[in-house]
C-alpha cells in the first residue's frame, strides 16, 4: 500500500520568490538539469506540485516555442501565484545569466584577443560541436516516432543546409504537413492508463490534476487585455530608442530580428541556432562563425536557457555596428534579452489558461510532434554549419584541411558525455583546461 503524504500548504509568494531566485544562479546544465532540479525540488522535496501536474506543464511547454524550463519555471510561477508568480518565476530564471553573460562579454571583446584565451576557446570549441551533436540525437530519439518524423526531419535537413530555406518557413511547412497528416491519418484518442494511476498518486500535494486554478478557460477581456499589454510592452522600448538613438534603423532590425527568432524558437535554443546564425553571420556581418561558437561556449558556462546565446549576438551586433562601442553592445545585449523572452512570457500568461483545460488532447500533440521532428533537421544543420568551422578551419573540404587536434576533441568529448556521461559544465571546464595545455605545448615549440 502506498504510503499517504500529509497535504502540504500552499507556499507563500514569498517562499516561492526564494526559490525561483536560487533557481536562477544554480540552473546550470541545460533544460534537462534544469528540468531535473525543479522536479527534485518542487514534486519530491516541498510537494507543491504532483509529478502528474509537473508532466502536464512540461509537455505543453516543450511543445511551444522558446525556453522549454524557463516556461516551465513561469507556468508552475502562475499555477501557484497566478500572473505576478509567472512573472517572477520566469524573470528570475534568467535574471542571473544575464548579468553573467554581460561580464563575459565585457572580458571576450576586451582581453579575449589574448593568445592564451584564444587557446581556452580552442579546447571549448570541439566539445560545443559535441554538445550540439548529443543535443541532435536526444531530441531525435524523442521525436522521430514513425516514417513521417523520418521523412520530415530529412526534408528540414535538405531544405536549410541546400536551399537555404528560412527556419520560419521549415516551421510552417512542418504544421502543414502535420495537418494533412491527422486530416489523413487521424489520432485515436484513449483514456491512458498511465495518467490514471498518476492521478491515483496525488495526495499530499498541494497543486494536482485536480486542482481548480483560477482563470482557468477562455476569456475575450482576458485576452484582449493581456495582447495589448503586451504589444505596449513589445512597443514602448522601441519607441524610446527611436527618440534617443541616432541610429534607430539598427534597433529596429535588432528589435525585429530577435522578436521572430523567439517567436519560431521550436524545440529549444539549439534549433533556433542555425537561423540567428546565418543570419547575424553572413546576412548582418555582426559577428564570424568563430565568435559565434566563442559565444555557445560563453552560454553553456553560465545559468539559465541556453537561448542566452541571442543576448551575446545582440552584444556582439551592437559592439560591431557601433565601433567598438562597450555601451551600446551593452544595451544591444539587455535589449536582445527582453524581446527574446517578452514572448516567453506572453505564450504562458496567454495560453496557461488553455492548456489547463486540454490536458488530454492527443491530437495536439500529435501535430506538434511533426514540427518538432523538422527540428532535428536543423540541430543536424547547425552541427554541420558550426562544426565546418572548428574541422576545416581553411574551408577547405579535403583531409589536407582538417584541423586533427579539433577532431580528436570532438570524438573524445562524444565519449565523455555519451558513453561515460560525464557533467557537461565539468566537461566545458577540462576542455578549457586542455585547449590551453595545447596552447602552451604549441607556443613551447
Amino acid at each position: 500500500m502506498n504510503q499517504v503524504l500529509t497535504p502540504v500548504s500552499k507556499p507563500t509568494f514569498a517562499e516561492a520568490l526564494r526559490f525561483w531566485l536560487k533557481l536562477g544562479f544554480i540552473s546550470f546544465g541545460g533544460p534537462a538539469g534544469q528540468i531535473a532540479i525543479m522536479h527534485q525540488v518542487l514534486v519530491d522535496e516541498k510537494r507543491w506540485i504532483s509529478d502528474a501536474k509537473f508532466l502536464h506543464a512540461l509537455n505543453y511547454c516543450m511543445l511551444l516555442p522558446g525556453p522549454e524550463a524557463q516556461q516551465l519555471a513561469t507556468y508552475i510561477g502562475w499555477l501557484l501565484h497566478g500572473t505576478r508568480g509567472g512573472l517572477a518565476a520566469g524573470i528570475l530564471f534568467v535574471l542571473p545569466s544575464v548579468f553573467i553573460l554581460l561580464a563575459l562579454s565585457l572580458l571576450y571583446v576586451t582581453v579575449g584577443t589574448l593568445p592564451a584565451l584564444q587557446g581556452v576557446f580552442m579546447g571549448l570549441k570541439p566539445a560545443v560541436v559535441a554538445i550540439i551533436l548529443l543535443a541532435m540525437v536526444k531530441i531525435g530519439q524523442k521525436s522521430l516516432l514513425s516514417l513521417l518524423h523520418y521523412a520530415v526531419a530529412a526534408a528540414s535537413f535538405v531544405g536549410i543546409f541546400w536551399f537555404n530555406v528560412p527556419f520560419p518557413l521549415l516551421i510552417i511547412g512542418a504544421a502543414v504537413v502535420a495537418l494533412l497528416a491527422q486530416r489523413f491519418f487521424p489520432v485515436r484518442t484513449h483514456a491512458g492508463a498511465a495518467q490514471a494511476r498518476a492521478a491515483q498518486a496525488e495526495a499530499g500535494y498541494f497543486l494536482t490534476t485536480h486542482s481548480v486554478i483560477p482563470g482557468t478557460g477562455f476569456s475575450w477581456p482576458r485576452l484582449l487585455g493581456q495582447l495589448g499589454t503586451a504589444l505596449a510592452l513589445w512597443g514602448l522600448p522601441l519607441a524610446v530608442l527611436a527618440f534617443t538613438t541616432s541610429d534607430f534603423p539598427f534597433w529596429r532590425t535588432l528589435t525585429l530580428f530577435f522578436t521572430q527568432a523567439a517567436l519560431v524558437t521550436f524545440g529549444g535554443a539549439y534549433a533556433v541556432l542555425p537561423y540567428v546564425a546565418q543570419v547575424s553571420v553572413e546576412k548582418l556581418h555582426w559577428l564570424t562563425q568563430g565568435q559565434m561558437l566563442d559565444g555557445l561556449a560563453l552560454g553553456e558556462t553560465t545559468p539559465g536557457p541556453l537561448i542566452m546565446v541571442l543576448a551575446f549576438v545582440g552584444f556582439m551586433g551592437g559592439y560591431t555596428h557601433f565601433g567598438a562601442s562597450l555601451a551600446l553592445g551593452s544595451l544591444g545585449l539587455l535589449t536582445t534579452t527582453y524581446y527574446t523572452f517578452l514572448p516567453c512570457f506572453l505564450f504562458i500568461l496567454v495560453g496557461a489558461p488553455l492548456i489547463e483545460r486540454t490536458q488530454h488532447n492527443l491530437h495536439l500533440k500529435a501535430v506538434l510532434s511533426i514540427i518538432t521532428a523538422a527540428v532535428v533537421g536543423v540541430v543536424l544543420n547547425l552541427a554541420v554549419y558550426l562544426g565546418g568551422s572548428v574541422l576545416l578551419p581553411a574551408g577547405t573540404p579535403h583531409l589536407a584541411g582538417v584541423h586533427w587536434p579539433s577532431l580528436v576533441w570532438v570524438l573524445v568529448s562524444l565519449a565523455a558525455l555519451y558513453r561515460f556521461k560525464l557533467n557537461m559544465i565539468l566537461w566545458i571546464g577540462i576542455s578549457a583546461a586542455a585547449g590551453l595545455l595545447y596552447y602552451l605545448a604549441q607556443a613551447a615549440l
